[in-house]
């Protein structure tokens, strides 16, 4: 439905998905936008609003990516710049994601994984094979995992994803160990997000792939995701169910990314209107090559320089949301974006079922998508310390119950930073000592000593400088 009637459906505080995320305002946001995204005064004054860390609407937001002036879009990659060092200061977390299975029912034509693709190898990981996984993870010295899964009720029930769950919590090896748990499966009942929440997970993930109704119908011929309505209510559920930290995110390529950018930015506001917490998270992946998929086959790609604008205004948009980028990007793509809004990135990926435990044969490909980056977490580590960021291996705040509203009241507020900033500089620490190389060891030490000083309690300096002698001797797991 189009025109008068489907605009005054606009509903931001509505259960219904083509209410909160609604058709005809979208396309009128980007018309407003086209239309004046030449106003360099109004531009300007939302550029310096901005500033005061408050967010924008999707409106506003869509006349900044609007925008073309040179002079302006550099004025936006310094407000970003500013609002993502007020809130994560030059932190980077580090996760990686573990394919648990690649079974799936769905028709999705953009993911090797459709059941129609005959020629995939099809795995799912026993438990046994999943303690290798993880064991291989926390030799590489990681503690945050992303579970993947594809949907198929059959080889994928939820009682699966929750006794995977209990197995990776349980596994203690050397000095290793998974602190927090997140998950990103497919749109599920309340009941079920309700299960999730009781095995301890830290944020649901789910991608809505596009905001576009005929888009997502025409790429989702196939199977429970072709449901527009029940996949785009998911995290109105999984709210209802307990989860308070839910992670949003667009595959961009899709659809025309002007549509989807509002239409991310939207559910942002929904989520904030109806539950009072925004998305933890958004990921902003794109769209590439994998299996018998053709990025040629897409028309709406998204360049870089573009990929680079959206980054900025979600940051200046959604001040206070983690944001995500994956190995999916190349490495000079991913240095760009880091201080443009970048929090989170995943580092020795393996988008294949088993993947870590075991190299997989090129004939046996059971890859979601090609990576990009291939370099190793100790190689990502090192880089980052080179240009000067923490890469952070804390899971503190899911730990001690930061979460959902609690989390984003300091987060706000600016006071997750007197947590955030030791406990990175500990998890570094930890894994300086367990798994750095000598040269990312040598690094990272110098990094951390010349951080301390930028640590502004002197109680929480002292306590931090005594928790990183004890790391040194032996002693894990400290955290504020």
């Amino acid at each position: 439905m189009t025109g008068k009637d489907d605009r005054m459906m606009y509903n931001v505080h509505s259960a219904k998905a083509e209410e909160f995320i609604n058709h005809q305002e979208i396309l009128d946001t980007i018309a407003w936008a086209e239309e004046n995204k030449n106003n360099k005064e109004a531009v300007e004054a939302l550029i310096e609003r901005a500033r005061d860390c408050k967010g924008l609407t999707h409106r506003e937001a869509a006349l900044l990516l609007a925008c073309e002036d040179p002079e302006l879009v550099e004025k936006m990659y310094g407000t970003a710049k500013e609002i993502k060092k007020k809130f994560y200061g030059n932190r980077i977390v580090m996760f990686a994601p573990l394919y648990l299975s690649n079974y799936c029912i769905n028709g999705c034509v953009y993911c090797p994984y459709h059941a129609k693709n005959k020629h995939i190898r099809r795995k799912k990981l026993t438990q046994e094979e999943i303690r290798r996984e993880v064991i291989a993870l926390q030799d590489m010295g990681h503690k945050r995992l992303a579970l993947e899964t594809g949907e198929d009720p059959k080889n994928n029930p939820i009682e699966y994803v929750l006794e995977s769950i209990k197995t990776i919590y349980g596994i203690k090896h050397k000095n290793g160990a998974i602190r927090r748990v997140n998950v990103n499966i497919a749109a599920t009942s309340v009941e079920n997000y309700k299960k999730l929440k009781e095995a301890g997970i830290g944020t649901y993930i789910l991608f809505q792939e596009t905001y576009n109704k005929e888009s997502y119908e025409a790429l989702h011929p196939a199977g429970p995701k072709s449901d527009y309505a029940y996949h785009t209510e998911a995290m109105d559920r999984a709210m209802e169910g307990g989860i308070d930290d839910v992670g949003c995110g667009v595959l961009f390529g899709l659809e025309t990314y002007r549509y989807d950018f509002v239409g991310l930015l939207m559910h942002a506001e929904h989520l904030e209107a109806r539950f009072g917490v925004g998305p933890h998270t958004i990921s902003v992946p794109r769209i590439c090559p994998a299996d018998d998929i053709d990025t040629a086959d897409f028309s709406n790609a998204v360049p870089d320089e573009i990929f680079q604008k959206i980054v900025a205004v979600i940051r200046i948009a959604v001040p206070y949301t983690g944001m995500i980028i994956s190995t999916r990007e190349s490495v000079a793509c991913r240095e760009k974006v880091l201080d443009l809004g970048i929090s989170q990135i995943s580092g020795g990926s393996r988008t294949s079922v088993g993947g870590y435990a075991e190299e997989e044969k090129e004939e046996e490909n059971s890859a979601q998508f090609d990576v990009s980056d291939r370099r190793t977490l100790d190689e990502v580590v090192n880089w980052l310390l080179k240009l000067g960021y923490i890469p952070s291996f804390c899971t503190a705040c899911y730990r001690e119950g930061r979460t959902g509203d609690r989390f984003m009241s300091l987060v706000k507020t600016g006071q997750i930073a007197n947590c955030c900033h030791p406990n990175a500089l500990m998890t570094l620490k930890e894994y300086l000592e367990d798994y750095a190389s000598p040269e990312t060891k040598e690094r990272g030490l110098k990094l951390i000593e010349k951080e301390l000083a930028n640590i502004e309690r002197d109680k929480t300096r002292e306590i931090c400088i005594r928790n990183l002698q004890d790391i040194e001797n032996g002693k894990r797991d400290f955290r504020f």
